[in-house]
C-alpha cells in the first residue's frame, strides 16, 4: 500500500498544481467519479490486458464516467492509463483531496449514521461537529443500520462515537469488570 501512494503522489502533486489554476470543486468531482470506476475490477482487468490498447481503455473509463471531463482531466487520465499506472489512480485522487483540504483549511468527516439523515439535520450535525473538532469540515453520510442509532464520526485519525452500540458495548464492559 505504501507503494501505491509513493506512485500517487506526483501525480496528486501535478493535478493540484494544474486543478487550482480552474475550479478545484469540478476538477474534485470529476476525479472522484474517474477513482471509482478505476477502482473497479473488471476496468483494472481491462486495463492490465496487453490485447487492450490505451485509447481502448480511456474510451471505458470515459464512457463508464458518463460526464464530459475537463481537458486538464481528460490530459490526466490520458497520461496516467499510457503509463501504465490505472490503478493508482484511486489513490492519486484521494492524496488531491487531501492537498485541497490542506489548502483550504477543510477537514473530510465521514458520519455513520443508523438512520438517513436529511439536509437540514445534517447542517446542523456538521456545525456542531465543525465547534467540536475546531475546523470546517466536509462531511459525507454514510448509512450504518448496525449503530443502532446515532453518529459515528472520523475525521482523520479522531473518531467521535455517539451510537448506541458504542454505549452498549461501554456498558457490557462495565458492568464486565
Amino acid at each position: 500500500m505504501a507503494e501505491l501512494a509513493t506512485i500517487a503522489r506526483p501525480y496528486a502533486e501535478a493535478l493540484y498544481q494544474v486543478a487550482r489554476q480552474g475550479n478545484l470543486a469540478d476538477w474534485g468531482r470529476q476525479l472522484q467519479v474517474l477513482a471509482e470506476v478505476a477502482a473497479h475490477e473488471g476496468v483494472r482487468q481491462l486495463a492490465g490486458n496487453p490485447k487492450v490498447t490505451s485509447e481502448q481503455v480511456y474510451e471505458v473509463v470515459v464512457g463508464a464516467a458518463r460526464s464530459e471531463l475537463l481537458p486538464g482531466v481528460q490530459n490526466f487520465l490520458r497520461t496516467v492509463i499510457d503509463n501504465g499506472r490505472l490503478t493508482v489512480l484511486p489513490q492519486a485522487v484521494e492524496q488531491f483531496h487531501a492537498l485541497v483540504n490542506a489548502a483550504t483549511g477543510v477537514s473530510d468527516a465521514v458520519i455513520h449514521s443508523a438512520y438517513p439523515i436529511d439536509a437540514q439535520q445534517l447542517a446542523e450535525v456538521v456545525s456542531a461537529l465543525e465547534q467540536r473538532f475546531g475546523r470546517k469540515l466536509a462531511a459525507t453520510v454514510v448509512e450504518a443500520p448496525e449503530l443502532i442509532g446515532g453518529v459515528r464520526v472520523v475525521v482523520g485519525d479522531e473518531v467521535l462515537d455517539t451510537s448506541v452500540k458504542a454505549r452498549l458495548e461501554r456498558m457490557k464492559v462495565a458492568l464486565g469488570a
